[in-house]
Parts: structure tokens; sequence; C-alpha cells
């Protein structure tokens, strides 16, 4: 979370517009289909959505990296199926290993899955995959429009999946980012990565061992999903059919098809990993801001998720969540006004008072959701939310806790703790931490993975990570002198 952003609760719906329809073939599959969005309006619509993406997000300083994204990025952009739309390739400031594609060009890479690649041929296989969500126009194949929010929850990244079975109004009124395609979809963009790829020289079948990367961090994060459930294949069946395909196509053009993981390895040497302590970090179930200078109390068991416009948290039931934000007016009356007219809320309650020798407000707020004609909102779903607007050094904190109105009196007795024990942070060493990074070092003798960390000093209660991190497993061998990625601060 970071104050230099852009805050506040504007979401930009990214929505199709529908006044004309016509039939025209598609640049990737040749099959005429009628087209919702025009080629214009999806370059409209890329312009209009960047800002939103950073503010929600933040972009990464790294200038060789970012000349590299670009580099590859427009070669294989001219040897795609739309060479001509103006495309753009950005890092953006998010731990998560995420990449996501905007209509009109917009290709977004997180510093997450930049740390995650151990190769360029990786990277260039998610690249065509990204670039042909794109060409193939997927988003004017969807039948609604997409919403571009403010929780950063991009793609498949969800804190907490049962949000959406359990509050439905919590989505619609927080504008969840959800550039969600289908499983035809992503199965298609698989192929097309793999064509893209081979073109511009590279090895496709290290993209398949790539989705044994996603796989593993997945099961790691305990986020298994039945294939029939998921928006996106199984990344264990994606890994074969895109082997698969990749030695289809290497055997119908020959060719020298490059890995190069030294390079690569030696490009992301120092970039940062996990979460940015300056934009805020949890520890022993409290969130810390050391640039902001204040701390806060996660409730112990609450799964949470950082960003710089924003941090969330939310227990595993998924039956509530908090967000904090910056809130919109110069004082708090202001804040609560503009606060109730953009979140369209019906405010039940309000009350002065003080958290910790700071000014604040406390509004018990219901969303007003939009019904369809003759419809009536049910009282015990309607979204409800308690809100702790917090005066603190020029700034004023806007704490939300939601809830569905059934579920909202006992989830308040978990966010008023929260709230009330909001506090300066004076604490030097909270203050001055250091981020991780990836460090690349070379392998000092010939033995195992495990082997090789420890003789680097790194943890053994790390090692998995730091397997997922190489796309290596304990016992596998390494020899002295190969590159090999740790993390330090």
């Amino acid at each position: 979370m970071n104050q230099r952003n852009s805050f506040g609760y504007r979401a930009l719906a990214l929505s199709v517009l529908l006044g004309f329809s016509a039939c025209s073939r598609n640049p990737v599959t040749g099959k005429r289909e009628l087209s919702l969005m025009s080629t214009e309006q999806e370059i409209a619509v890329g312009k209009e959505s960047h800002p939103s993406v950073v503010a929600s997000m933040g972009l990464y300083d790294d200038k060789k990296l970012n000349d590299f994204i670009n580099q590859k990025g427009k070669a294989m952009a001219q040897i795609s199926h739309r060479p001509n739309l103006p495309y753009q390739f950005y890092i953006v400031d998010s731990p998560v290993v995420n990449a996501f594609a905007v209509p009109g060009g917009y290709v977004y890479f997180t510093r997450g899955i930049m740390a995650h690649f151990n190769n360029e041929a990786e990277f260039a296989g998610v690249l065509g995959h990204e670039i042909g969500h794109i060409t193939a126009r997927h988003s004017a194949r969807q039948q609604t429009g997409q919403l571009l929010g403010t929780l950063g929850m991009i793609g498949g990244a969800i804190l907490v999946p049962q949000l959406g079975q359990n509050l439905d109004a919590l989505q619609q009124g927080l504008q969840v980012f959800m550039l969600k395609y289908s499983r035809d979809h992503e199965s298609e963009s698989d192929k097309i990565g793999v064509e893209y790829s081979s073109k511009i020289g590279y090895d496709a079948h290290q993209m398949a061992n790539f989705f044994s990367t996603i796989k593993r961090i997945s099961d790691n994060a305990g986020q298994q999903v039945p294939d029939f459930l998921s928006t996106h294949p199984d990344p264990a069946n994606r890994n074969t059919k895109v082997n698969q395909m990749a030695t289809a196509y290497q055997q119908q053009n020959k060719g020298n098809y490059q890995v190069e993981r030294d390079r690569y390895l030696r490009m992301i040497d120092g970039i940062l990993y996990g979460e940015d302590p300056r934009q805020g970090f949890v520890e022993n179930d409290m969130f810390y801001h050391p640039e902001l200078r204040f701390q806060f109390p996660v409730p112990k068991g609450w799964q949470h998720q950082n960003s710089p416009s924003q941090f969330q948290m939310a227990p595993k039931d998924g039956k509530s969540a908090m967000i904090l934000m910056l809130a919109k007016g110069n004082n708090l009356d202001e804040a609560a006004k503009t606060l109730a007219q953009e979140l369209s809320l019906n405010v039940l309650e309000s009350q002065r008072t003080t958290i910790n020798g700071n000014p604040a407000y406390v509004l018990i707020s219901r969303q007003q959701a939009q019904q369809q004609q003759g419809q009536q909102q049910d009282p015990r779903t309607a979204l409800q939310i308690g809100t702790w607007l917090i005066q603190y050094n020029n700034a004023i904190y806007a704490l939300h806790g939601l809830a569905a109105a059934n579920d909202f009196e006992g989830a308040y007795r978990s966010f008023r703790p929260v709230a009330e024990n909001f506090r300066a942070l004076t604490d030097s060493e909270k203050i001055n931490r250091k981020p991780e990074r990836v460090q690349v070092k070379a392998v000092p003798r010939d033995g195992t993975f495990k082997d090789a960390m420890s003789a680097l000093g790194m943890p053994a209660n790390r090692l998995e990570e730091l397997g997922v991190l190489n796309s290596l497993r304990p016992n596998d061998r390494v020899a002295r002198g190969s590159l090999i990625k740790i993390i330090e601060r």
C-alpha cells in the first residue's frame, strides 16, 4: 500500500459497447463471428484501463528488465496475427505470480512471475499466451464486459475464493478486478503461445515446464480447484498438452530453439522478492507500514494480500473481509459524505470518536444494490459495511469491514478490535526493514539441490519455497558452477 498512488473507490467498467454488432473474421481462427467490440474500442479500453492498473498495483522500476520485455514483446507482436496494434508491455509491482492482458495491446507481468521464470523461453511462452488473448480477441468474445476494480485480485489470484460464493454482493459492490477468460480461451492462448514463442526462436517446451511451477504454487497454497469449476485448465493437464504442441511444432518446423537460462538469471539478479516492506508487511499477526508509520492487528488465521493501493484480509470461511485504503476528502465529514455517495450506501448508524488519539468516524452502512424492476433486495444477503474513518498524519484512512447482513453482527466482533488498535508505528526495526531479493549464485559443488541450498546458507524451512523459485526438487542434481537462485535481504 503506497500513499503516492491514486486511491479511492473509483472503478472503471470495461463494458462491451453494444450499440452495433457486426460479423467479422477472427484474425487467429479465420472464422467469421459476431463482433461486439471494434478494434478502436479495444484500443480505447486499454488506454482507459491502464491508469487504474498502475494505481492499483504500481510499476516496477528496473530498466534492464523493462527493456527486455519490450524488446521481446515488440518482436513477438510483429509476427502475431495483429501486428498493427499499439502494444505496450509493463512489469507491475506485485509479488503475485501472474501475467494478464487488456484489450488493445496492453500486457502486464508481475515482478513475482519475473522472479519465478528460470529462463527466457519460459517468459516467451507466457508472453505469447498473453498476446494470444489479445490477437484472438478473447475480451471481445466475452458475453459481458470486464470490470477493472480497486481490489487488485488479478486473474486467478483471489484472496479468498469463497467470497464469490458467499457474498455475490461483495463482488458487485467492490468492483472486483477479474480479467478472466474461459477454459477454451486459455487453451487457445496456450496454442498461440507455443506458436509465437517458437517463431521468435524459443523452445516452447519450457512454457510447459512453467505450468509445473504454477501447479506447485497452487498446491502449496491449498488452492486446488476442480477442473470443471475453474476458469483455467488444470496446470498439470496444460503441461502435458503444451509439451505435445511444442513437439509437434518443432517436428514440422525444424530449427535451433533457444532456452537462455544463464542470461535470464543474470538479468533478474537482485529483483525484489515477496512483499515490499516499504509498502507494508504482516508479521506476528500485525500489519506494519514503515513509510506511512502506522500499524494494526490482523486477526489470527486470516489470509491477507497487500497492494500499492490497499490492504485486504479475510477469514478462511470467506464470509467477511476487511479492506484498508485512503479515503477521499479533506476532513472526516467530507470523507463520510463522499464515501456514502460513491458506494451508494444507506448509512444506518454514525458516530464520532477517537482511536488512540486520532479523530475518527464510525459508520454502519448497507449497500443499495441495483435491482431489476419489480425485484426486492433480500435484506439478509445485502452487503453491510462497518467503516472506521481515521484521521492520521495529514491523511484519512478508511478501514472497511464487510459481510452479508445476516452475518454482520458476528463479523463486527472481529472488525472492531482491528480498527480500535490502529496506531502509530514507532518500532525502528520495523520502520527500517529491508526487502528480500533474489540473488543468483554459482552452485559451490556437485550434489543435490537440497545440498546446494544448505551450502549457500538457506534455511531448511524454506527449501520448498526455494525449490518452486528454481523449478527444482530437493533431490534433483545440480552441477558445480551452475547458476541458482537464493533469497537474501
